[in-house]
């Protein structure tokens, strides 16, 4: 059983997809205030984890094997708070119904990540909420237009506006520049959380591509010039919003 500190928020992430595990998992640890207690790839698994752990939030999908995540939330008998994390709409009112927190639709935006556990805590522990940033790190918000990036033993300058498009290959990333292809070892969701989200998307679980470099695109790839790459379901509808 964890000793809590009664100044951090001890969370639990629930997700069949090591994707959406990650992203919620990198944001927990840009806030201090936040703890990550453990991670489960499905219901059953949380539930065991829960009868042995004590949590503050829960990071939960809806759609997984075995038991969905309001099934789960209706099992429960002392329900930590819940906020859902879905790439399906429809279900919102659904968890409403059932006095989560917030719904957050994937691809999840860090800023609506901060609002909604704020949120979470506003009223229950003051000092708690006010520990929880309200904006975006100042690395979200640069405005530099370059990024330093680590490259053996140098650290090599990246114009944003050369980058054509990134692909991840396991622990190490492709940035495919206008006149290069540089290769460091780090993850696509921490590379993705230094990027501004109006100049760049991500297309794919293994592809971010620069906006400005779209030639053109279907319901199923993106066509950057140089090459052209798919574009998952998972990333279709945030990747329309943006098109309009």
């Amino acid at each position: 059983m964890h000793n809590l500190n009664k100044s951090t928020i001890q969370c639990l992430i629930v997700d069949d997809e090591p994707l959406a595990r990650d992203v919620i998992r990198l944001y927990i640890e840009k806030v201090p205030v936040l703890h990550l207690a453990g991670e489960c790839g499905n219901a059953i698994d949380a539930m065991m984890f829960l009868h042995n752990e004590k949590v503050d939030l829960i990071f939960l999908d809806i759609l997984m094997p075995h038991l969905t995540g309001t099934d789960f939330v209706k099992s429960l008998r002392n329900i930590p708070k819940v906020i859902f994390t879905t790439a399906y709409k429809e279900y919102a009112l659904e968890g409403f119904e059932l006095n989560v927190v917030d719904y957050l639709l994937k691809p999840i935006r860090f800023d609506r990540f901060l609002r909604a556990v704020s949120k979470a805590f506003s009223q229950k522990n003051e000092e708690l909420a006010n520990n929880i940033p309200v904006v975006l790190p100042p690395e979200k918000k640069s405005n530099s237009g370059f990024i330093y990036m680590k490259v053996e033993r140098k650290m090599i300058k990246v114009m944003f506006d050369d980058i054509i498009y990134i692909e991840s290959a396991r622990d190490y990333l492709k940035v495919i520049t206008q006149t290069n292809t540089i290769i460091t070892r780090q993850t696509l969701s921490s590379f993705e959380a230094m990027l501004s989200d109006n100049e760049f998307i991500r297309i794919h679980r293994s592809y971010i591509v620069s906006l400005k470099k779209i030639n053109s695109f279907t319901h199923d790839t993106v066509d950057v010039g140089v090459r052209e790459l798919p574009l998952g379901k998972f990333y279709l509808n945030s990747f329309l919003k943006l098109q309009h």
